[in-house]
């Protein structure tokens, strides 16, 4: 099957999750900058999520932009991945709103490392469907950050079960930190094919 139609719904899909994650910012009542200060949590909420989003994203087209072809299991992969990525408007919310105390900041961690997870086996069953001596294979390699991630992701939700929210924060900071540089893996080899 062609991917075009995967990779456009996926868009759109990302597209309406940011949609609805600013729709939580609300205006303020009041006209100075101090009526903008009550609001550091839901925007410094949705910032963190807008980046999260702004990384799957990328890496979601990065690897269909390797692929050749999907099939109907990768297009219901695909499917489980928005899934629990259109759950973080919910739990940014609730962490946002209640100034990151402990259940919504796990909460989050918790959404945070199923979407991991759900990208880790989209992309294993793409890579499995390509074949192991194709370009995405090559390209993702050993894949030291996607095995990372849901280890910090753990780590972070660990200590926020013992009562250290803002430490969890820190592990899941440190997560997108990792990849917000574009993994440029892709790109490479791309470049390297079209050469020859």
């Amino acid at each position: 099957m062609e991917k075009d139609r995967l990779e456009a719904f996926s868009d759109g899909v990302l597209a309406i999750i940011i949609t609805i994650m600013v729709l939580e910012l609300k205006v303020p009542h009041g006209e100075d900058l101090a009526a903008l200060l009550p609001l550091w949590p839901i925007a410094l909420s949705y910032l963190f999520s807008f980046v999260y989003i702004g990384i799957y994203w990328n890496n979601h087209h990065h690897m269909f932009k390797a692929a050749t072809r999907v099939n109907g299991a990768i297009l219901w992969w695909n499917l489980h991945l928005l899934f629990w990525l259109s759950l973080l408007p919910f739990s940014t919310g609730w962490m946002g709103e209640n100034h990151f105390a402990r259940w919504p900041v796990m909460l989050y961690g918790l959404n945070l490392l199923i979407c991991a997870i759900a990208y880790f086996i989209l992309q294993t069953s793409l890579v499995r469907y390509q074949g192991a001596d194709s370009l995405l294979a090559r390209a993702i390699g050993r894949d030291v950050k996607g095995k990372i991630s849901p280890l910090f992701y753990l780590l972070g939700i660990f200590a926020i079960w013992g009562d250290f929210p803002y430490v969890g924060l820190i592990f899941f900071t440190g997560v997108a930190l990792m990849w917000l540089v574009p993994d440029s893996r892709v790109e490479r080899l791309l470049d390297q094919q079209e050469k020859y």
